[in-house]
């Protein structure tokens, strides 16, 4: 059968693609080896930009309804909190969600939207043509071929199309094994509660359906020899030896081991083959940003690939994919060893080191906020290719109040938004309109400070500032002219 894209693996980074694609209107199959989702959830904090990315789609109220709100993060679980309430969002907390209620709500999205989901299925590999190509799959039938335009590699950390692809995943190998524990507390502590101290690290989330979350490190997992399943006991052992109280835990319902093994792909696109998740990067689980990176790259490849087949964008849009989301990948795993080198400090320079940082993130409003935002993905900002472009060029736009609506409520899979914020009545953006790019006229109530001066806006789907001018009449419309050329050449 032929797709435009074919999208291998079925977890939240490839459903959210598949969605987001099928929203533009491309033919798209996702090939997924599990016959049912797995009730084990891998992820379970949704951070502030991905409910941001949900609602640009007007999709994020069943995830706000499920999650548990918490207002706070952590950054290496320093006993300073990170305050997500200054966060300039509308979402400004993160969701306590099991990857398994995720899942749910983006496959029912994308088979509502009309993707094809092929559960119990696998990609073993492909063939590239100057026309398209043959994406070689196995299930209960036998081998197959889908002939599609594009390969999206949403496979995970041992994918399968990346290896196929031959694109290198260099990095470095687990020295430090994490635990983890879903299980019942009859007598929980505070939501969002952790400790830090030479017996070990220990945090505690609490959960959907009345579990909580158990993660931590002891100084006997600085190892890199596997000391065999993770059990109850050991568990127990473990949260009596940092906190004096088991919680009274009882009933596991998944008991896990993972490392630290830190890769990044060297590149994101090998023709026509793309990846994302964690297929793009791998490190340790550190503040619960890893699904949340891949739905921002899935995010970023979805409208990039739907303009390209659409016929409104060149096929050199596709580049701009690794140009933008390998730097995210590369601040993703640096991020992530920096943290777990915080996390395992047990010794006495350690722990002062700890104390320091800890000081500094409660003294320093400004550096708990910078954190926040970038631990949350408020702050990713795409690099400008113009040095004379507007400095909002490449940042993440925030939920403007204009009028009756907000500018989430405004974005498209499908298509550019322009925004006119000069308050003509002769609407003289209206002729910009075309394929790909849509026009909405309005007032901005309440602006951010670096929007104050803005007339106009050019939005990517993606919910990124293409283009944005203060300047007046003749200048505005000539800058955005030539922005356009660019963005919208076809």
């Amino acid at each position: 059968m032929n797709y435009q894209v074919v999208v291998a693996g079925g977890g939240p980074v490839g459903l959210w693609l598949a969605g987001e694609l099928r929203r533009a209107g491309v033919a798209v199959a996702v090939v997924e080896t599990r016959t049912e989702r797995d009730s084990r959830s891998r992820a379970l904090t949704v951070h502030p930009r991905t409910i941001e990315t949900f609602a640009s789609r007007q999709v994020h109220e069943p995830f706000v309804k499920e999650g548990v709100p918490l207002p706070g993060g952590h950054f290496g679980v320093l006993d300073s909190r990170l305050d997500f309430r200054r966060l300039p969002s509308p979402f400004p907390h993160t969701l306590a969600l099991p990857q398994e209620r995720t899942e749910a709500h983006l496959e029912q999205q994308a088979l509502a939207l009309g993707a094809d989901i092929l559960r119990g299925h696998e990609v073993t590999g492909f063939t590239e043509d100057p026309d398209g190509i043959a994406v070689h799959v196995t299930g209960p039938d036998g081998p197959r071929n889908l002939r599609a335009d594009y390969l999206a590699g949403c496979d995970g950390a041992r994918s399968t199309v990346r290896a196929a692809a031959g694109i290198d995943f260099p990095g470095t190998p687990s020295t430090v094994l994490g635990w983890l524990g879903d299980v019942v507390l009859d007598e929980p502590p505070a939501p969002g509660s952790s400790w830090f101290g030479p017996s070990g690290t220990l945090m505690v989330v609490p959960m959907p359906g009345g579990l909580h979350r158990l993660v931590g490190i002891t100084p006997r997992d600085l190892t890199t020899t596997w000391p065999g399943d993770l059990t109850l006991e050991e568990l127990r052992e473990n949260v009596i030896a940092m906190t004096g109280s088991d919680f009274r835990m009882r009933d596991a319902v998944w008991l896990s081991r993972f490392g630290n093994t830190t890769r990044l792909a060297a590149g994101y696109r090998q023709g026509r083959v793309f990846l994302a998740g964690d297929a793009a990067h791998q490190h340790f689980p550190a503040g619960g940003v890893g699904m949340n990176v891949g739905i921002q790259d899935a995010a970023n490849l979805a409208w990039k690939l739907a303009a390209v087949l659409n016929g409104w964008a060149p096929d050199a849009l596709l580049d701009t994919y690794h140009a933008e989301r390998h730097p995210v990948g590369v601040d993703l795993t640096e991020s992530s060893r920096a943290q777990v080198a915080l996390m395992t400090a047990f010794t006495a320079e350690g722990l002062s080191l700890r104390g320091l940082l800890a000081g500094l993130i409660t003294d320093l409003p400004d550096l708990n906020e910078r954190l926040a935002a970038q631990v949350s993905s408020l702050s990713v900002a795409y690099p400008r290719t113009d040095a004379a472009a507007h400095p909002l060029t490449g940042t993440r736009a925030p939920d403007l109040a204009l009028d009756d609506t907000g500018l989430f409520a405004l974005l498209r899979a499908d298509s550019y938004l322009l925004l006119d914020l000069t308050g003509d009545a002769a609407r003289p953006f209206d002729r910009f309109a075309r394929p790909g790019l849509r026009v909405h006229s309005g007032t901005a109530h309440l602006r951010p400070a670096d929007w104050a001066g803005v007339r106009a806006a050019l939005i990517r789907p993606d919910g990124h500032v293409a283009w944005a001018g203060g300047e007046d009449g003749t200048a505005l419309t000539e800058s955005l002219t030539a922005t356009l050329a660019t963005t919208h050449p076809k």
